[in-house]
């Protein structure tokens, strides 16, 4: 598992465990050190600060940038500790390169550095943790990627579950190291010097072996993250860690089961287990403290912590760097946390100006990463599919649309795939909500033909999956009934003005003033039309409109199951779907049916990688990907004598 420089730090970290004094006074027994501890999370191989389904720099993502604000920040504290917390080898064209390179038996199979790792080992990380997208390319590539970090893994809930596996581990061994206690020498407040043993473990989703099945099936097992941290915290304290940090690969979960069995987001109850100091997480891509945790009971934004326990998650991409700030103190032997400041910061922000802001790039990181930059850009020119079809977005506001079809199509399919093993939803029907993001602009200028999707049918690239997908959302899946249902689409339909059904006069379609064009969702899996002679019930915020509450633009909204049979109405009404979506639309509460609340799968998948996978799988199974609309909504006819003069 790990290389020659990797085991000498293991094994110096261990033999160290006996031997724990003052640098400069044994006799000193009480001090106050302040230790900062600083996280990288989720960079999903954004080494580089630029964008290859664009081909343009980004300096909004990318480790290149972060690589600054870990200098400026390391430079700040006399005593600091750099870790990352997972997802690192896969989730960019970067990553798909290397692994490609990989299954030719070239890069980092020949003995070559992964590229992450030629970066970060410019830095001075001190442990990594393992991600659930680790695991995406195979064990094989996994053992010989983290074999080029300078630096220990740790993980402690997946465990070998063959007879044979790695480094002549056995069934029932960790797989990975579960834990380290290194020795740090610190500096306090009045300039002593003292060691002291911090602890790290970390955790990943039990829920890899239903996202890798493929690589890990009768391979290895994951356990609970709670019950596996109950198992080891004590036996770090025991072996005498001064500071236990965490750094599990979850996002937060729910204050209100927090002890939920083999939870993929166990962060909220992993603060409840004794013993943790801190705790480093990722995994959802979101960021804290951050005003999005508000409210959220025994969580304090202001200070970052969770029931207390200092924490912080960095987003993704390397858009910021976490960052905590521990004041230890010493009292008769022994060390304790005695207050904390976390903070997550960017790398890109707007000034008090109002203008955008951007920490400058690393260039040792883009040196250290040239070879591979280049060899990416070829890499996403590659055709990842065949679309049956031309795919633009020149009418997608006036009726179903290839390019927000293939979207929908490739959703639906990652989540059904999902809850296929999960018994709770498998037998829920699935549907799917997709948006335009490219439909034009608000001016009539020479520029707006930039603001449409314009792919030609015939051999699809990377880049042609960024046309159709612009932002990088995450897949997420809310579970609704049909009523909510049908109000989510309502509220879609505010994209439009009311046409006067009486009226010769020219009328605008389409409501530019106050709906955004990604906020009209179209969801597959039902048909219906919109009468747009209909006054809107919902505003742009999808806030019920004053004297319309029984408003309906939405007509003949009708389900067909797999018998065959159509389901209207109040039948319809009563009826639980799943709507597969976006992490930005799940959890934004705008439209009825989302919101935390109705939230019951979160995917660390990009809907942009879905979509990308689909297109390819699609092209291998059955030579193209359709990319054709199904015309499962339109607008209603409009019954009226007079010669109408709609404009759109």
């Amino acid at each position: 598992m790990f290389n020659k420089k990797t085991l000498a730090v293991v094994i110096a970290s261990t033999l160290g465990l006996a031997a724990c004094s003052n640098s400069d006074d044994d006799m000193i027994t009480s001090a106050q050190v302040d230790l900062r501890i600083l996280e990288t999370s989720d960079l999903h191989t954004n080494i580089m600060d630029f964008n290859y389904y664009s081909g343009q720099e980004d300096k909004t993502i990318g480790l290149a940038r972060t690589a600054s604000l870990i200098t400026a920040a390391g430079n700040e504290s006399e005593n600091f500790v750099l870790v990352d917390n997972g997802d690192l080898l896969q989730g960019s064209p970067m990553g798909d390169y290397v692994a490609d390179q990989f299954k030719k038996d070239l890069g980092i199979a020949a003995g070559e550095t992964h590229p992450a790792y030629k970066a970060m080992n410019t830095l001075d990380y001190v442990v990594g943790n393992i991600g659930n997208h680790e695991f995406n390319y195979g064990l094989d590539f996994l053992e010989q990627a983290i074999s080029g970090a300078n630096f220990p893994y740790i993980n402690a809930n997946i465990y070998c579950d063959a007879y044979d596996c790695w480094n002549e581990l056995q069934r029932g061994d960790n797989l990975f190291t579960p834990y380290l206690i290194q020795e740090k020498e610190v500096v306090d407040i009045n300039g002593n010097k003292h060691t002291i043993k911090i602890g790290y473990i970390g955790f990943v989703p039990p829920q890899v072996l239903q996202w890798d099945k493929q690589h890990l099936e009768g391979k290895v097992r994951a356990d609970d993250i709670i019950k596996t941290a109950e198992k080891f915290v004590p036996q770090m304290k025991a072996e005498g860690a001064d500071v236990i940090i965490a750094i599990p690969h979850s996002g937060i979960g729910s204050p209100e089961n927090p002890g939920e069995i083999e939870a993929e987001n166990a962060t909220y109850a992993l603060s409840l287990v004794d013993g943790i100091d801190a705790i480093v997480f990722g995994h959802s891509h979101s960021v804290f403290p951050s005003e999005n945790f508000g409210g959220i009971e025994n969580i304090d934004i202001d200070k970052g912590t969770i029931n207390g326990v200092a924490a912080v998650m960095p987003g993704r991409w390397g858009d910021n760097l976490g960052v905590i700030d521990l004041k230890l103190e010493l009292k008769e032997g022994k060390w304790s946390v005695m207050g904390s400041q976390s903070e997550a910061r960017p790398i890109a922000w707007t000034d008090d100006n109002g203008d955008n802001a951007y920490v400058e790039a690393d260039q040792s990181i883009r040196d250290a990463v040239e070879q591979e930059h280049l060899g990416t850009l070829e890499f996403v020119d590659q055709p990842i599919g065949v679309g049956s079809a031309n795919m633009y977005s020149f009418l997608t506001l006036v009726q179903d649309d290839p390019s927000v079809q293939i979207v929908s199509d490739a959703q639906l399919n990652k989540v059904k795939q999902q809850i296929a093993s999960i018994p709770a939803l498998k037998d829920i029907p699935v549907l799917s909500a997709a948006a335009p993001f490219k439909a034009g602009g608000r001016h009539e200028v020479p520029s707006d033909a930039d603001q449409y999707v314009q792919v030609d049918k015939g051999e699809l690239t990377y880049k042609n999956a960024a046309d159709l997908y612009l932002y990088p959302n995450t897949m997420v899946a809310v579970k609704l009934n049909g009523a909510e249902l049908k109000d989510w689409l309502e509220c879609s339909a505010n994209q439009f003005n009311q046409i006067d059904i009486s009226s010769t006069a020219p009328q605008n379609l389409i409501n530019w003033d106050t709906h955004r064009t990604y906020n009209f969702d179209v969801i597959d899996g039902v048909t219906y039309q919109i009468d747009v002679s209909e006054p809107s019930k919902f505003d742009n915020d999808c806030a019920v409109i004053e004297g319309n509450e029984t408003a309906e633009r939405i007509t003949g909204l009708s389900f067909e199951d797999e018998q065959g049979l159509v389901h209207t109405g109040e039948e319809l009404a009563a009826m639980e779907f799943i709507v597969a979506t976006n992490n930005y639309r799940a959890f934004g509460g705008k439209f009825a049916g989302t919101g935390p609340d109705h939230v019951v799968l979160e995917l660390p998948d990009e809907n942009r990688d879905v979509l990308a996978q689909y297109i390819t799988a699609q092209t291998a199974e059955h030579g193209v990907v359709k990319t054709e609309a199904d015309h499962n909504w339109s607008f209603k006819t409009l019954d009226t004598a007079t010669a109408l003069d709609v404009r759109f």
